[in-house]
């Protein structure tokens, strides 16, 4: 595939050539086979499917092009990634896997300024004659993936040539099969696989949730951790050992020296769980050991604690869900009882209201009090479409610190580390505000700085929250004199004056035993264990 520096078309013939194949495909559109014999009917549908093969290619050479010239910047995105996923609504995998395959199938500058092959240049070849899809690509990069580094370049090179031609007569369900054969061709006892492989494979992911919030763990272990987790299953996933269910539970090992063997021998009479179930009651019980003991480090950083948000009805209904800092959704009753054994943070918001407590400072940083607050209004990066969880956030001001901005809990927002790098005033990036008015009072607005486009909210984290954009005219009011005064004082240069904003928080006691005997207004409060 050529990229933009191969190419000798001027620009404007590409635009006129993509604007013919748009008229050419409303045609298609329109276009009747009803005449057609069902010879033609079946050529037509190699034909579309070849034609089709052959434009996702030159879509790859597109988001080379994209890449090459940081393109994405003038649509307001600061990744190619988030161009693709985003900009051009592909979702996260899809845009990963189309810029792997654009980054091993198209023409890439090296930094001398030459023009370097692809890197599987017969897979290329393959694409631009239409003859595979991209599943077929997807494949293809997987078997390569997990050709040994020790193997070299020659055996590669020969595994890539074998998979691309036989992409060309094999379904990608049949075209793995192949490459596992020619995996055990390569490696047929395993001797080539080294450390360094392994590493390269390792990696643990949890799916999103589904419809019954449960979520899939997907992984490739090394044999270190393999060894290790079986170690800790074979005692903690012993029959009889951390069964929720059971009313008379034994917690921890079941190898411990000190556990009654009566008690575990009428325990494991009472276990029907499967090996699967008590492999998940057993991870359930290390998380609740580690959590329990501070195994996550400080007590003062958030990610060591369980954060938990949720509403005041939802809460006194004991139904609906609460919001977790890392992004997960817990039914209201696993919520008391993760309350009941965690050092958890609890946040209560009522039902009317989101707003959250004032709380000034001095500092740049944002106290952990104020990443509470930030947490249960906005749950998530604020960024426009992100799905980055609070865990993984940071507070932005609004206007930005090195131009006056203070830390108060009503000039921050939730942000991940990528969109608090994009906000400035040059072409490309993004200028955020706090809305002032309006049923999103309070909440963080986003738009490309420079235009006059209205504010973007993200309803990623938020499903109260409109899709679209929300359109603000009114400039900020000013605070009264006094909180305005006090504010220049505690920063040196001049700092925008801000609405006053009463303060209507309340406390909120929760017993251990799950009773919740006091509720008010909205609390945030360290659950006692």
């Amino acid at each position: 595939m050529a990229s933009a520096a191969g190419e000798s078309m001027p620009e404007s013939s590409v635009t006129e050539l993509y604007a013919s194949l748009e008229a050419v495909v409303d045609g298609l559109q329109q276009a009747l086979t009803i005449s057609l014999t069902p010879k033609q009917v079946a050529e037509l549908a190699y034909t579309h499917e070849r034609v089709a093969r052959k434009l996702a290619g030159i879509g790859l050479q597109r988001v080379t092009d994209v890449q090459e010239r940081a393109a994405f910047t003038s649509a307001g995105f600061t990744t190619i990634g988030t161009f693709l996923s985003t900009g051009l609504r592909l979702g996260r995998g899809p845009a990963g896997r189309r810029l792997a395959a654009a980054n091993a199938l198209c023409e890439q500058p090296a930094l001398t300024g030459e023009v370097l092959p692809p890197r599987r240049p017969h897979t290329a070849a393959a694409v631009a004659d239409g003859a595979i899809s991209g599943d077929h690509v997807t494949v293809i990069e997987t078997v390569l993936g997990k050709v040994p580094t020790a193997a070299g370049p020659e055996m590669l090179d020969d595994a890539e040539k074998q998979l691309a031609e036989a992409a060309r007569i094999f379904s990608p369900t049949d075209l793995a099969k192949i490459g596992d054969r020619i995996l055990a061709h390569l490696d047929p006892d395993g001797r080539l696989t080294d450390d360094t492989d392994r590493r390269r494979q390792r990696g643990l992911s949890l799916s999103p949730q589904d419809r019954q919030l449960m979520s899939t763990l997907k992984g490739q272990l090394t044999p270190t951790v393999r060894a290790m987790i079986e170690v800790i299953l074979t005692a903690w996933a012993a029959p009889g050992m951390n069964n929720p269910a059971d009313e008379q539970p034994l917690f921890g090992a079941g190898d411990d020296p000190e556990l009654d063997q009566e008690a575990l021998a009428e325990a494991r009479a009472r276990d029907c769980r499967s090996q699967a179930q008590r492999n998940h009651d057993a991870l359930e019980a290390m998380c609740r050991y580690v959590l329990g003991h501070r195994g996550l480090g400080a007590p003062d950083r958030l990610p060591a604690e369980v954060v938990i948000t949720t509403s005041l009805a939802e809460l006194a209904g004991l139904s609906g869900f609460a919001h977790t800092a890392t992004g997960t959704d817990l039914p209201i009753r696993d919520l008391i009882e993760v309350a009941a054994h965690a050092n958890t943070w609890l946040q209560v918001f009522a039902s009317h209201t989101q707003e959250v407590l004032y709380l000034g400072r001095v500092s740049r940083f944002a106290n952990k009090a104020q990443r509470l607050a930030l947490f249960g209004r906005d749950r998530g990066c604020t960024g426009p479409l992100c799905d980055t969880p609070f865990s993984r956030t940071e507070a932005h001001h609004a206007p930005d610190w090195a131009k006056g901005g203070v830390t108060d809990i009503d000039r921050l927002g939730a942000a991940c580390g990528r969109h608090n790098r994009i906000v400035g005033t040059r072409a490309g990036q993004w200028e955020t505000r706090i809305l002032e008015t309006g049923p999103h009072a309070g909440r963080m607005g986003w738009r490309l700085a420079g235009t006059d486009a209205p504010w973007q909210l993200n309803p990623i984290h938020r499903l109260d929250l409109p899709v679209t954009s929300v359109e603000v005219s009114n400039p900020p009011t000013a605070g009264p004199p006094a909180r305005a005064a006090a504010a220049a004082a505690r920063r040196p240069c001049a700092t925008p004056e801000r609405p006053y904003r009463p303060t209507i928080e309340r406390y909120l006691n929760a017993c251990t035993s799950g009773l919740w005997t006091k509720v008010d207004i909205i609390t945030t409060t360290r659950l006692q264990t």
